[in-house]
C-alpha cells in the first residue's frame, strides 16, 4: 500500500466515530431547511458549497425570522470566522503544500476535521506533508459525503420525521466532543467561560446578534490572557 494510500485509509477509519453525529446533525438541518422554505436545489447548493453546518443554522434562523439578509449573511460569516482560525493553525503543517492542495484543504476543513486532524498532527509531528494532506483528505471523505447524503434525506422527508425523535441534540452534542478536549490552557478555558456567560447575558439581542458579541468577547479574553501570560513568563 502507497503512502498516499495509507494515509488516506487512516484517515477515513479514525473519522467514521464522528458520523454518530453528523448524521442526526445533517438530517436535521435538511428538515429546517425545506421548513424555512428552501426548495430541494437550494437546499443541496447551500449544504455542498458552504459546509459549514453552525452558520448554515444561523443564517437560516434568521431568515425564518425575516431578518435582513446582509444580517444573516454577517452573521454566517462572523460564525465562520474560526474556520480562519483553524487556517491559522493549521498552516504550520501544510503551509508548504501546493496551492491546488490547499484549496482543497481549506473547501473540507470545519469543525470535525480540524479536530481530527489536529489532534494527529500534533501526536506524530514526523508525518510528512504528502501524509498530512491525503490524511485530512481521507478523514473528510465520509464526513462530507454523509453529510451532504443525510441532508438531502432530510430535505426530501421533512415533515414526516417524527418530532419525538429531537435530532436537534446532535447540535451541543458535536461542538461539546469537539472541544472539551482541546480546552487545556487557561487562555482556552477563560475564552469558553466567557463566551457562554456573554451568550447567556446577551441572548435577548435581536437576530441572534448576541452569539457574535459572545464571539468577540471570548476571542479578545483568550488573546489578552494569552499575552498577559507570555509577557509574565
Amino acid at each position: 500500500m502507497t503512502i498516499p494510500q495509507k494515509s488516506f485509509r487512516t484517515g477515513f477509519i479514525e473519522a467514521l466515530p464522528f458520523l454518530v453525529v453528523i448524521v442526526p446533525f445533517g438530517l436535521l438541518f435538511g428538515v429546517v431547511a425545506t421548513e424555512a422554505g428552501l426548495d430541494l436545489f437550494q437546499t443541496m447548493v447551500m449544504t455542498a458549497f458552504v459546509l459549514a453546518g453552525a452558520s448554515q443554522f444561523a443564517v437560516l434562523q434568521l431568515l425564518s425570522d425575516q431578518a435582513p439578509a446582509l444580517v444573516a449573511i454577517l452573521t454566517g460569516l462572523a460564525i465562520n470566522l474560526r474556520l480562519a482560525m483553524y487556517s491559522a493553525s493549521m498552516s504550520a503543517h501544510i503551509g508548504k503544500a501546493s496551492m491546488r492542495q490547499r484549496l482543497l484543504f481549506s473547501y473540507v476543513l470545519f469543525d470535525q476535521t480540524y479536530a481530527i486532524a489536529h489532534r494527529k498532527f500534533e501526536e506524530t509531528p514526523a508525518l510528512s506533508i504528502d501524509q498530512k494532506i491525503w490524511y485530512f483528505i481521507g478523514s473528510a471523505t465520509p464526513l462530507c459525503l454523509a453529510w451532504i447524503a443525510v441532508a438531502l434525506v432530510g430535505a426530501l422527508a421533512g415533515s414526516a420525521i417524527p418530532a419525538e425523535y429531537a435530532l436537534d441534540f446532535a447540535i451541543p452534542v458535536t461542538f461539546i466532543a469537539l472541544f472539551a478536549p482541546l480546552l487545556r490552557s487557561l487562555p482556552q478555558v477563560a475564552a469558553a467561560f466567557v463566551s457562554i456567560v456573554a451568550a447567556l447575558v446577551f441572548v435577548g439581542l435581536p437576530y441572534n446578534l448576541g452569539l457574535m458579541v459572545a464571539a468577540i468577547l471570548a476571542m479578545m479574553t483568550g488573546a489578552a490572557l494569552e499575552k498577559y501570560l507570555g509577557a509574565a513568563a
